[in-house]
């Protein structure tokens, strides 16, 4: 079994490492960013279990990047670590999004314990498919490609996710009928074009799902 993966995201390298090495020490697997721009990169490349993220950093701070994230649907567990234990820092925190809270100076084995709660919640893994660079937000029906939003209705979600759910194996009309359309008698084959039509101008270029002719659709990058 994989080891469960967290961001660390802080701007202060002493900090920044002695959190990879207590979280290592703890069974994670440690990634880390020095800032906020560099967190929505590590993210977009990879999601993580977990973040733990800094509130006050230059540039884009924790709070941007988490408001950021939650925009895009990503429903991964956010810690925010401040120095600020006021009533209204930890209310912005939570409306940015985060899902706990931790004032500096802290005791490392106390952020252990939180992390292993969050992922208790059951929100360590978010209901989120990937291919290539497209993300899904089962939840929410949100989707993106490459950052940018999908804008999808929920049909359009629904067969993406069919798509995504088994990348490069073929999707016949007669399976996304039963499994988007409920295998509703008005539903004829041809609506199925019809949204893999729609789909591919939302998803743009360069083209994921190719046609196999008269048998249905596959997502291939």
């Amino acid at each position: 079994m994989s080891l469960p993966t967290v961001l660390v995201v802080d701007d202060d390298a002493p900090v920044r490492r002695m959190l990879q090495r207590t979280l290592a020490a703890e069974g994670w697997e440690v990634r880390a960013a020095a800032d906020g721009g560099a967190a929505l990169a590590a993210v977009e490349q990879s999601v993580p279990d977990a973040i733990v993220l800094d509130v006050a950093m230059p540039g884009v701070d924790g709070l941007a990047v988490a408001r950021r994230l939650r925009g895009k649907g990503l429903a991964t567990p956010i810690l925010l670590l401040t120095a600020r234990d006021a009533v209204s820092d930890r209310v912005a925190g939570l409306d940015a999004g985060a899902d706990d809270y931790l004032v500096k100076p802290f005791a490392t084995e106390e952020l252990s314990a939180r992390l292993r709660a969050l992922l208790r919640r059951g929100r360590a893994v978010p209901e989120l498919l990937a291919f290539a660079d497209v993300t899904l937000d089962l939840a929410a029906g949100r989707g993106t490609r490459a950052g940018r939003d999908l804008e999808l209705t929920p049909r359009e979600a629904a067969l993406l996710a069919l798509l995504l759910r088994d990348p490069r194996a073929v999707v016949t009309r007669e399976h996304a009928l039963e499994e988007v359309w409920g295998g509703e008698l008005e539903a004829q084959p041809n609506v199925v074009d019809r949204y893999v039509a729609y789909l591919r101008r939302k998803l743009a270029d360069p083209p994921l799902i190719t046609t196999v002719r008269g048998v249905g659709f596959v997502l291939d990058a």
